[in-house]
Protein backbone atom coordinates (compact mmCIF):
# COMPACT_ATOMS: atom_id res chain seq x y z
CA UNK A 1 0.00 0.00 0.00
CA UNK A 2 1.50 3.34 -1.06
CA UNK A 3 1.83 6.22 1.44
CA UNK A 4 -0.81 8.26 -0.40
CA UNK A 5 -3.33 5.44 0.04
CA UNK A 6 -2.41 5.22 3.73
CA UNK A 7 -3.04 8.95 4.21
CA UNK A 8 -6.35 8.72 2.38
CA UNK A 9 -7.40 5.76 4.53
CA UNK A 10 -6.48 7.67 7.69
CA UNK A 11 -8.60 10.61 6.54
CA UNK A 12 -11.56 8.29 5.95
CA UNK A 13 -11.10 6.65 9.36
CA UNK A 14 -10.93 10.07 11.04
CA UNK A 15 -14.18 11.07 9.33
CA UNK A 16 -15.82 7.82 10.45
CA UNK A 17 -14.52 8.44 13.97
CA UNK A 18 -16.10 11.90 13.98
CA UNK A 19 -19.53 10.54 13.16
CA UNK A 20 -19.17 7.62 15.59
CA UNK A 21 -18.16 9.96 18.44
CA UNK A 22 -20.94 12.42 17.71
CA UNK A 23 -23.54 9.67 17.44
CA UNK A 24 -22.42 8.09 20.71
CA UNK A 25 -22.62 11.43 22.51
CA UNK A 26 -26.11 12.10 21.18
CA UNK A 27 -27.16 8.59 22.20
CA UNK A 28 -25.89 9.08 25.76
CA UNK A 29 -27.59 12.43 26.31
CA UNK A 30 -31.23 11.27 26.80
CA UNK A 31 -30.23 8.58 29.30
CA UNK A 32 -27.71 10.37 31.49
CA UNK A 33 -28.57 14.04 31.32
CA UNK A 34 -27.25 16.97 29.33
CA UNK A 35 -23.86 16.83 27.65
CA UNK A 36 -21.04 19.05 28.87
CA UNK A 37 -20.10 20.00 25.29
CA UNK A 38 -21.83 20.14 21.96
CA UNK A 39 -22.04 16.76 20.19
CA UNK A 40 -19.67 17.94 17.48
CA UNK A 41 -16.83 18.33 20.00
CA UNK A 42 -17.12 14.66 20.93
CA UNK A 43 -16.84 13.79 17.26
CA UNK A 44 -13.75 15.99 16.87
CA UNK A 45 -12.26 14.38 19.98
CA UNK A 46 -12.56 10.90 18.46
CA UNK A 47 -11.32 12.12 15.05
CA UNK A 48 -8.22 13.67 16.62
CA UNK A 49 -7.33 10.49 18.53
CA UNK A 50 -7.97 8.42 15.40
CA UNK A 51 -6.06 10.51 12.86
CA UNK A 52 -3.34 12.59 14.53
CA UNK A 53 -1.18 9.89 16.24
CA UNK A 54 -1.29 7.67 13.14
CA UNK A 55 -0.50 10.63 10.89
CA UNK A 56 2.50 11.68 13.00
CA UNK A 57 3.75 8.09 13.03
CA UNK A 58 3.40 7.86 9.23
CA UNK A 59 5.32 11.12 8.70
CA UNK A 60 8.16 10.09 11.02
CA UNK A 61 8.23 6.64 9.40
CA UNK A 62 8.60 8.12 5.91
CA UNK A 63 11.30 10.52 7.07
CA UNK A 64 13.35 7.70 8.59
CA UNK A 65 12.64 5.21 5.82
CA UNK A 66 14.98 6.72 3.24
CA UNK A 67 18.22 6.76 5.30
CA UNK A 68 17.53 3.32 6.81
CA UNK A 69 16.84 1.70 3.42
CA UNK A 70 19.97 3.30 1.97
CA UNK A 71 22.08 1.94 4.83
CA UNK A 72 20.64 -1.55 4.40
CA UNK A 73 21.23 -1.52 0.64
CA UNK A 74 24.80 -0.24 1.04
CA UNK A 75 25.46 -2.89 3.69
CA UNK A 76 24.06 -5.62 1.46
CA UNK A 77 26.18 -4.64 -1.55
CA UNK A 78 29.53 -3.39 -0.21
CA UNK A 79 31.40 -3.90 -3.50
CA UNK A 80 29.04 -1.65 -5.44
CA UNK A 81 29.05 1.18 -2.91
CA UNK A 82 32.77 1.24 -2.18
CA UNK A 83 34.26 4.54 -3.29
CA UNK A 84 34.42 8.25 -2.68
CA UNK A 85 31.30 10.28 -1.80
CA UNK A 86 31.07 11.62 -5.37
CA UNK A 87 31.23 8.09 -6.81
CA UNK A 88 28.64 6.96 -4.27
CA UNK A 89 26.33 9.76 -5.39
CA UNK A 90 26.65 8.63 -9.02
CA UNK A 91 25.85 5.02 -8.08
CA UNK A 92 22.70 6.08 -6.22
CA UNK A 93 21.68 8.27 -9.16
CA UNK A 94 21.98 5.29 -11.52
CA UNK A 95 20.07 3.11 -9.05
CA UNK A 96 17.20 5.60 -8.77
CA UNK A 97 17.06 5.90 -12.56
CA UNK A 98 16.92 2.12 -12.84
CA UNK A 99 14.16 1.83 -10.24
CA UNK A 100 12.06 4.57 -11.85
CA UNK A 101 12.51 3.07 -15.33
CA UNK A 102 14.55 5.94 -16.77
CA UNK A 103 17.53 3.65 -17.26
CA UNK A 104 17.11 0.30 -19.01
CA UNK A 105 18.30 -2.88 -17.29
CA UNK A 106 20.21 -3.90 -20.41
CA UNK A 107 22.66 -1.03 -19.85
CA UNK A 108 23.09 -1.70 -16.11
CA UNK A 109 25.58 -3.97 -14.38
CA UNK A 110 24.36 -7.14 -12.56
CA UNK A 111 25.40 -5.66 -9.19
CA UNK A 112 23.37 -2.52 -9.86
CA UNK A 113 20.34 -4.57 -10.91
CA UNK A 114 20.57 -6.63 -7.72
CA UNK A 115 20.92 -3.50 -5.59
CA UNK A 116 17.90 -1.93 -7.32
CA UNK A 117 15.83 -5.06 -6.68
CA UNK A 118 16.92 -5.04 -3.02
CA UNK A 119 16.03 -1.36 -2.74
CA UNK A 120 12.57 -1.90 -4.27
CA UNK A 121 11.82 -4.88 -2.02
CA UNK A 122 12.83 -2.97 1.12
CA UNK A 123 10.66 -0.02 0.10
CA UNK A 124 7.69 -2.29 -0.53
CA UNK A 125 8.19 -4.04 2.80
CA UNK A 126 8.45 -0.69 4.58
CA UNK A 127 5.26 0.62 2.97
CA UNK A 128 3.36 -2.55 3.89
CA UNK A 129 4.58 -2.35 7.49
CA UNK A 130 3.65 1.35 7.61
CA UNK A 131 0.13 0.58 6.42
CA UNK A 132 -0.37 -2.14 9.04
CA UNK A 133 1.06 -0.15 11.96
CA UNK A 134 -0.59 3.17 11.05
CA UNK A 135 -4.02 1.68 10.48
CA UNK A 136 -3.79 -0.41 13.66
CA UNK A 137 -2.85 2.71 15.64
CA UNK A 138 -5.74 4.64 14.07
CA UNK A 139 -8.26 1.93 14.96
CA UNK A 140 -6.87 1.70 18.50
CA UNK A 141 -7.11 5.48 18.91
CA UNK A 142 -10.69 5.44 17.62
CA UNK A 143 -11.71 2.71 20.05
CA UNK A 144 -9.95 4.38 23.00
CA UNK A 145 -11.48 7.82 22.36
CA UNK A 146 -14.95 6.39 21.79
CA UNK A 147 -14.79 4.43 25.05
CA UNK A 148 -13.97 7.60 27.00
CA UNK A 149 -17.04 9.49 25.82
CA UNK A 150 -19.48 10.29 28.62
CA UNK A 151 -21.97 13.10 29.24
CA UNK A 152 -19.66 14.74 31.81
CA UNK A 153 -16.56 14.53 29.66
CA UNK A 154 -15.07 17.96 28.81
CA UNK A 155 -14.66 17.30 25.11
CA UNK A 156 -14.64 20.97 24.16
CA UNK A 157 -11.72 21.70 26.50
CA UNK A 158 -9.71 18.76 25.12
CA UNK A 159 -10.30 19.78 21.50
CA UNK A 160 -9.42 23.42 22.19
CA UNK A 161 -6.20 22.35 23.96
CA UNK A 162 -5.28 20.29 20.92
CA UNK A 163 -5.97 23.25 18.62
CA UNK A 164 -3.84 25.52 20.79
CA UNK A 165 -0.95 23.04 20.68
CA UNK A 166 -1.36 22.69 16.91
CA UNK A 167 -1.30 26.47 16.40
CA UNK A 168 1.75 26.75 18.65
CA UNK A 169 3.50 24.03 16.66
CA UNK A 170 2.74 25.82 13.39
CA UNK A 171 4.13 29.07 14.81
CA UNK A 172 7.30 27.30 15.95
CA UNK A 173 7.70 25.71 12.51
CA UNK A 174 7.37 29.14 10.85
CA UNK A 175 9.95 30.69 13.19
CA UNK A 176 12.37 27.78 12.82
CA UNK A 177 11.99 27.85 9.02
CA UNK A 178 12.86 31.54 8.93
CA UNK A 179 15.79 30.95 11.26
CA UNK A 180 17.00 28.05 9.11
CA UNK A 181 16.86 30.18 5.96
CA UNK A 182 18.85 32.97 7.59
CA UNK A 183 21.45 30.61 9.05
CA UNK A 184 21.90 28.74 5.77
CA UNK A 185 22.47 32.03 3.96
CA UNK A 186 24.81 33.24 6.71
CA UNK A 187 27.02 30.13 6.81
CA UNK A 188 27.45 29.99 3.03
CA UNK A 189 27.98 33.75 2.84
CA UNK A 190 30.75 33.45 5.44
CA UNK A 191 32.42 30.86 3.21
CA UNK A 192 32.28 33.37 0.35
CA UNK A 193 33.67 36.18 2.50
CA UNK A 194 36.52 33.86 3.42
CA UNK A 195 37.49 33.83 -0.27
CA UNK A 196 36.55 37.43 -1.14
CA UNK A 197 36.84 40.54 1.09
CA UNK A 198 33.64 41.81 2.67
CA UNK A 199 34.33 45.49 1.97
CA UNK A 200 35.23 44.76 -1.66
CA UNK A 201 31.89 42.98 -2.04
CA UNK A 202 29.74 45.62 -0.32
CA UNK A 203 31.38 48.68 -1.86
CA UNK A 204 32.77 47.30 -5.12
CA UNK A 205 31.66 49.02 -8.32
CA UNK A 206 32.36 46.17 -10.76
CA UNK A 207 30.43 42.92 -11.13
CA UNK A 208 32.11 40.24 -13.24
CA UNK A 209 31.62 36.83 -11.57
CA UNK A 210 33.48 34.76 -14.18
CA UNK A 211 36.35 32.87 -12.57
CA UNK A 212 38.82 30.20 -13.62
CA UNK A 213 37.79 26.70 -12.57
CA UNK A 214 41.34 25.36 -12.12
CA UNK A 215 44.54 27.02 -10.99
CA UNK A 216 46.29 26.23 -14.30
CA UNK A 217 43.39 27.52 -16.41
CA UNK A 218 43.38 30.94 -18.05
CA UNK A 219 40.39 32.96 -16.92
CA UNK A 220 39.18 35.94 -15.03
CA UNK A 221 39.82 36.21 -11.32
CA UNK A 222 36.32 37.60 -10.84
CA UNK A 223 34.99 40.89 -9.51
CA UNK A 224 32.06 40.72 -7.09
CA UNK A 225 31.09 44.32 -6.43
CA UNK A 226 27.56 44.48 -5.05
CA UNK A 227 26.75 48.13 -5.84
CA UNK A 228 25.96 47.69 -9.58
CA UNK A 229 23.38 45.05 -8.75
CA UNK A 230 21.88 47.20 -5.99
CA UNK A 231 21.74 50.13 -8.40
CA UNK A 232 19.91 48.08 -11.03
CA UNK A 233 17.49 46.66 -8.48
CA UNK A 234 16.64 50.06 -7.02
CA UNK A 235 16.37 51.67 -10.48
CA UNK A 236 13.78 49.18 -11.71
CA UNK A 237 11.94 49.14 -8.38
CA UNK A 238 11.64 52.95 -8.31
CA UNK A 239 10.29 53.03 -11.87
CA UNK A 240 7.79 50.30 -11.03
CA UNK A 241 6.65 52.09 -7.89
CA UNK A 242 6.21 55.39 -9.75
CA UNK A 243 3.74 53.56 -11.98
CA UNK A 244 2.11 51.21 -9.47
CA UNK A 245 1.58 53.32 -6.34
CA UNK A 246 -0.44 56.22 -7.84
CA UNK A 247 -2.46 53.99 -10.18
CA UNK A 248 -3.10 51.32 -7.55
CA UNK A 249 -3.96 53.75 -4.75
CA UNK A 250 -6.21 55.95 -6.92
CA UNK A 251 -8.05 52.93 -8.29
CA UNK A 252 -8.55 51.64 -4.75
CA UNK A 253 -9.97 55.00 -3.63
CA UNK A 254 -12.27 55.09 -6.64
CA UNK A 255 -13.59 51.57 -6.11
CA UNK A 256 -14.04 52.08 -2.36
CA UNK A 257 -15.74 55.50 -2.27
CA UNK A 258 -16.80 56.59 -5.76
CA UNK A 259 -17.70 53.56 -7.86
CA UNK A 260 -21.23 52.19 -7.90
CA UNK A 261 -21.72 48.57 -6.83
CA UNK A 262 -22.19 47.53 -10.48
CA UNK A 263 -18.93 49.16 -11.60
CA UNK A 264 -17.07 47.79 -8.57
CA UNK A 265 -18.32 44.26 -9.29
CA UNK A 266 -16.69 44.49 -12.73
CA UNK A 267 -13.59 46.63 -12.06
CA UNK A 268 -12.22 44.82 -9.01
CA UNK A 269 -12.15 41.32 -10.58
CA UNK A 270 -10.73 42.83 -13.79
CA UNK A 271 -7.84 44.35 -11.84
CA UNK A 272 -7.25 41.17 -9.89
CA UNK A 273 -6.97 39.20 -13.15
CA UNK A 274 -3.65 40.98 -13.69
CA UNK A 275 -2.33 39.41 -10.48
CA UNK A 276 -3.01 35.93 -11.85
CA UNK A 277 -0.95 36.39 -15.03
CA UNK A 278 2.43 34.59 -14.74
CA UNK A 279 5.45 36.85 -14.62
CA UNK A 280 6.95 35.12 -17.67
CA UNK A 281 3.99 36.41 -19.72
CA UNK A 282 4.75 39.94 -18.53
CA UNK A 283 8.36 39.27 -19.50
CA UNK A 284 7.32 38.33 -23.04
CA UNK A 285 5.18 41.47 -23.23
CA UNK A 286 8.08 43.62 -22.05
CA UNK A 287 10.62 42.02 -24.39
CA UNK A 288 8.45 41.84 -27.52
CA UNK A 289 6.27 44.96 -27.22
CA UNK A 290 7.39 47.54 -24.68
CA UNK A 291 11.16 47.42 -25.20
CA UNK A 292 10.94 47.69 -29.04
CA UNK A 293 8.39 50.51 -28.69
CA UNK A 294 10.76 52.48 -26.46
CA UNK A 295 13.58 51.75 -28.84
CA UNK A 296 11.50 53.01 -31.79
CA UNK A 297 10.71 56.22 -29.92
CA UNK A 298 14.44 56.85 -29.55
CA UNK A 299 15.02 56.19 -33.26
CA UNK A 300 12.19 58.55 -34.20
CA UNK A 301 13.43 61.47 -32.10
CA UNK A 302 16.93 60.98 -33.48
CA UNK A 303 15.58 61.52 -37.02
CA UNK A 304 12.00 62.88 -36.63
CA UNK A 305 10.53 62.34 -40.09
CA UNK A 306 6.73 62.01 -40.36
CA UNK A 307 5.32 60.28 -43.43
CA UNK A 308 1.56 60.08 -44.12
CA UNK A 309 0.32 57.86 -46.94
CA UNK A 310 -3.06 59.33 -47.89
CA UNK A 311 -3.82 56.38 -50.16
CA UNK A 312 -4.24 54.20 -47.09
CA UNK A 313 -6.75 56.49 -45.32
CA UNK A 314 -10.55 56.43 -45.58
CA UNK A 315 -10.63 53.93 -48.45
CA UNK A 316 -8.35 56.07 -50.63
CA UNK A 317 -10.59 59.16 -50.67
CA UNK A 318 -7.53 61.39 -50.27
CA UNK A 319 -5.36 59.38 -52.67
CA UNK A 320 -4.86 62.47 -54.84
CA UNK A 321 -2.62 63.92 -52.16
CA UNK A 322 -0.24 60.98 -52.49
CA UNK A 323 2.30 60.61 -49.69
CA UNK A 324 3.07 63.58 -47.45
CA UNK A 325 6.49 63.62 -45.79
CA UNK A 326 7.90 66.32 -43.54
CA UNK A 327 10.62 66.65 -40.92
CA UNK A 328 9.95 67.98 -37.43
CA UNK A 329 12.04 71.03 -36.42
CA UNK A 330 13.65 69.28 -33.45
CA UNK A 331 15.62 66.13 -32.75
CA UNK A 332 17.07 64.35 -29.73
CA UNK A 333 19.94 61.92 -29.72
CA UNK A 334 18.53 59.31 -27.36
CA UNK A 335 20.74 56.28 -27.00
CA UNK A 336 18.18 53.64 -26.01
CA UNK A 337 19.38 50.09 -25.55
CA UNK A 338 17.39 47.16 -26.86
CA UNK A 339 16.97 46.05 -23.21
CA UNK A 340 16.44 48.86 -20.73
CA UNK A 341 15.48 49.48 -17.12
CA UNK A 342 12.57 51.63 -18.30
CA UNK A 343 10.93 48.76 -20.20
CA UNK A 344 11.25 46.36 -17.26
CA UNK A 345 10.10 48.99 -14.76
CA UNK A 346 7.01 49.96 -16.75
CA UNK A 347 5.81 46.39 -17.17
CA UNK A 348 6.64 45.53 -13.56
CA UNK A 349 4.62 48.54 -12.43
CA UNK A 350 1.62 47.26 -14.39
CA UNK A 351 2.06 43.83 -12.81
CA UNK A 352 2.19 45.26 -9.28
CA UNK A 353 -0.90 47.50 -9.60
CA UNK A 354 -3.34 44.74 -8.48
CA UNK A 355 -1.37 44.08 -5.29
CA UNK A 356 -1.63 47.68 -4.14
CA UNK A 357 -5.14 48.20 -5.47
CA UNK A 358 -6.70 45.10 -3.92
CA UNK A 359 -5.05 45.43 -0.51
CA UNK A 360 -5.61 49.19 -0.28
CA UNK A 361 -9.26 48.74 -1.31
CA UNK A 362 -9.81 46.20 1.48
CA UNK A 363 -8.11 48.48 4.01
CA UNK A 364 -10.13 51.55 2.96
CA UNK A 365 -13.33 49.51 3.15
CA UNK A 366 -12.40 48.48 6.70
CA UNK A 367 -12.44 52.13 7.92
CA UNK A 368 -15.65 52.52 9.97
CA UNK A 369 -18.46 54.34 8.19
CA UNK A 370 -19.06 56.35 11.37
CA UNK A 371 -15.83 58.27 10.70
CA UNK A 372 -17.07 59.23 7.25
CA UNK A 373 -20.49 60.22 8.57
CA UNK A 374 -18.90 62.37 11.27
CA UNK A 375 -16.77 64.17 8.67
CA UNK A 376 -19.82 64.72 6.45
CA UNK A 377 -21.72 66.06 9.46
CA UNK A 378 -18.98 68.64 10.04
CA UNK A 379 -19.35 69.87 6.45
CA UNK A 380 -16.49 68.05 4.77
CA UNK A 381 -16.77 67.10 1.13
CA UNK A 382 -16.11 63.57 -0.03
CA UNK A 383 -12.59 64.39 -1.23
CA UNK A 384 -11.77 66.17 2.05
CA UNK A 385 -13.10 63.20 4.02
CA UNK A 386 -10.91 60.82 2.05
CA UNK A 387 -7.77 62.97 2.44
CA UNK A 388 -8.17 63.92 6.08
CA UNK A 389 -10.05 61.00 7.64
CA UNK A 390 -10.06 57.83 5.55
CA UNK A 391 -6.46 57.78 4.33
CA UNK A 392 -4.92 58.57 7.76
CA UNK A 393 -7.03 55.82 9.31
CA UNK A 394 -6.05 53.36 6.57
CA UNK A 395 -2.37 54.41 6.50
CA UNK A 396 -0.95 51.25 8.17
CA UNK A 397 -2.67 48.98 5.66
CA UNK A 398 -1.72 51.18 2.70
CA UNK A 399 1.92 51.22 3.77
CA UNK A 400 1.79 47.43 4.19
CA UNK A 401 0.39 47.11 0.65
CA UNK A 402 3.13 49.35 -0.75
CA UNK A 403 5.84 47.41 1.09
CA UNK A 404 4.43 44.14 -0.22
CA UNK A 405 4.59 45.62 -3.71
CA UNK A 406 8.18 46.79 -3.16
CA UNK A 407 9.18 43.32 -1.99
CA UNK A 408 7.47 41.86 -5.05
CA UNK A 409 9.37 44.23 -7.32
CA UNK A 410 12.72 43.56 -5.66
CA UNK A 411 12.22 39.81 -5.95
CA UNK A 412 11.03 39.75 -9.56
CA UNK A 413 13.32 37.85 -11.95
CA UNK A 414 11.69 36.94 -15.26
CA UNK A 415 10.70 40.45 -16.39
CA UNK A 416 14.15 41.83 -15.63
CA UNK A 417 15.96 38.93 -17.29
CA UNK A 418 13.88 39.25 -20.47
CA UNK A 419 13.55 43.05 -20.73
CA UNK A 420 16.44 44.65 -18.81
CA UNK A 421 19.37 42.37 -19.65
CA UNK A 422 22.07 40.60 -17.68
CA UNK A 423 24.88 43.16 -17.81
CA UNK A 424 25.64 45.32 -14.77
CA UNK A 425 25.11 48.98 -15.67
CA UNK A 426 27.08 52.10 -14.86
CA UNK A 427 26.06 54.57 -12.17
CA UNK A 428 24.69 57.21 -14.55
CA UNK A 429 21.03 56.92 -13.46
CA UNK A 430 19.95 56.45 -17.05
CA UNK A 431 16.80 54.29 -17.27
CA UNK A 432 17.34 53.85 -21.02
CA UNK A 433 20.35 51.56 -20.54
CA UNK A 434 20.50 47.86 -19.75
CA UNK A 435 20.87 46.89 -16.10
CA UNK A 436 20.62 43.75 -14.02
CA UNK A 437 19.30 42.97 -10.57
CA UNK A 438 20.25 40.84 -7.60
CA UNK A 439 17.64 38.16 -8.23
CA UNK A 440 18.58 37.83 -11.91
CA UNK A 441 22.22 37.26 -11.02
CA UNK A 442 21.22 34.69 -8.39
CA UNK A 443 19.22 32.77 -10.98
CA UNK A 444 21.96 33.11 -13.61
CA UNK A 445 24.80 31.93 -11.40
CA UNK A 446 22.92 28.81 -10.30
CA UNK A 447 22.04 27.62 -13.82
CA UNK A 448 23.80 24.44 -14.93
CA UNK A 449 26.39 22.34 -13.15
CA UNK A 450 28.19 24.50 -10.61
CA UNK A 451 31.02 23.91 -8.18
CA UNK A 452 29.86 25.04 -4.76
CA UNK A 453 33.38 25.70 -3.54
CA UNK A 454 34.04 28.51 -6.03
CA UNK A 455 33.50 32.19 -5.21
CA UNK A 456 31.25 32.47 -8.26
CA UNK A 457 28.63 30.15 -6.78
CA UNK A 458 29.10 31.14 -3.15
CA UNK A 459 28.49 34.78 -4.11
CA UNK A 460 24.84 33.81 -4.61
CA UNK A 461 24.42 33.29 -0.86
CA UNK A 462 26.09 36.62 -0.12
CA UNK A 463 23.68 38.30 -2.52
CA UNK A 464 20.75 36.55 -0.86
CA UNK A 465 21.90 37.61 2.60
CA UNK A 466 22.32 41.26 1.60
CA UNK A 467 18.96 41.22 -0.18
CA UNK A 468 17.38 39.84 3.00
CA UNK A 469 18.96 42.66 5.01
CA UNK A 470 17.75 45.28 2.51
CA UNK A 471 14.18 43.96 2.66
CA UNK A 472 14.30 43.82 6.46
CA UNK A 473 15.51 47.43 6.58
CA UNK A 474 12.66 48.57 4.32
CA UNK A 475 10.12 46.81 6.56
CA UNK A 476 11.64 48.45 9.64
CA UNK A 477 11.41 51.89 8.01
CA UNK A 478 7.78 51.20 7.07
CA UNK A 479 6.92 50.30 10.66
CA UNK A 480 8.51 53.51 11.92
CA UNK A 481 6.57 55.57 9.39
CA UNK A 482 3.30 53.89 10.34
CA UNK A 483 3.87 54.43 14.06
CA UNK A 484 4.71 58.07 13.56
CA UNK A 485 1.95 59.16 11.18
CA UNK A 486 -1.00 56.85 11.73
CA UNK A 487 -4.17 58.22 13.32
CA UNK A 488 -5.58 56.47 16.38
CA UNK A 489 -9.30 56.38 17.00
CA UNK A 490 -11.25 55.21 20.02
Amino acid sequence: MSPSVVFLTLAILATVGFWMGRRRAVGLAPERGALHSLPGYYGYYVAVWCGVPALLLACLWLIAQGPIVRLLVEGGHPALFAGSPSELSLVWSDLFNLVSGIKAQATASPDLIAAAAHYSSLNSLSHAALAVVALALAVAGLAYARSRISPKMRARNAVERFLMVALLACSIVAVLTTLGIVLSLLFEALRFFGKYPVLAFLFGTEWSPQTAIRADQVGSSGAFGFLPLLYGTMMITVIAMIIAVPVGLMSAIYMADYATPRIRAVAKPALEVLAGIPSVVYGFFAALTVAPAIRNVGVFFKDPVVSIDWTQTLFGIFSAFGTLTFRLPFSFDLDIAGESALAAGLVMGIMIVPYISSLADDVIHAVPQSLRHGAYGLGSTKSETIRQVVLPAALPGIVAAVMLAVSRAIGETMIVAMAAGLAAGDFDFNPLKAVTTITVQIATLLVGDQEFDSPKTLSVFALGLVLFCVTLTLNFIALRVVRKYREKYD
